[in-house]
């Protein structure tokens, strides 16, 4: 069986792919600055290949339902009533999630002083502000680039309420690794 590696959306691609590429660039004087521990370092890397996963098809053409299929027999909007590619909602729920721990290693030399409950709180109000700057820089995309290539690009699939979700994922994601630091005291104070 061969397997077809040709971009699906050409025209989409660069678009996703030249901001990851230049945080790639930025990263090892980035964590010369601010270096990261293993477990806030696996948790970036996981961000990013998740992105960049959902980038290679762009968000809402992933074709989990068809792997699904292989997988169960029946593809996973079928059998969870969905009427959208949710793989988007994922990732926004794996930033929120994911980059808790890297976002909080940052924080410490930039903010020293705070408590780690502070500092905590002070992560998942950074990561929800920054969400919402995506969502904004999304809905100006939208306004500046053909109307066909936003629609690819920010996978709304007629959800007018697209971008509220997306934030609500990625606070929901920060929120559920903020309660489980809040039982692991090792991890939050160091």
């Amino acid at each position: 069986m061969l397997v077809n590696i040709r971009q699906p959306f050409p025209s989409v691609a660069p678009l996703h792919h030249v901001p990851t590429v230049a945080v790639i660039l930025c990263a090892p004087w980035w964590l010369r600055r601010w270096p990261l521990g293993n477990v806030a370092l696996v948790c970036l890397l996981g961000f990013f290949a998740l992105h960049s996963f959902g980038a290679r098809w762009t968000y809402s053409s992933v074709p989990y339902d068809a792997w699904f299929r292989t997988l169960v027999g029946t593809d996973s909007s079928h059998l969870f009533g969905w009427t959208r590619n949710h793989y988007d909602r994922l990732v926004h729920f794996a930033f929120g999630g994911l980059m808790m721990m890297p976002v909080m290693e940052w924080l410490r030399p930039v903010l020293p002083g705070l408590s780690s409950r502070v500092r905590c709180v002070a992560t998942v109000v950074t990561l929800l502000s920054a969400s919402a700057v995506y969502e904004l820089f999304e809905g100006l995309l939208a306004l500046a680039v053909p109307a066909d290539l936003a629609e690819d690009y920010n996978g709304q699939q007629g959800d007018p309420w697209d971008a509220h979700k997306d934030m609500a994922l990625a606070l929901a994601g920060s929120l559920l690794v903020a309660a489980g630091l809040r039982w692991n005291r090792p991890v939050l104070s160091h």
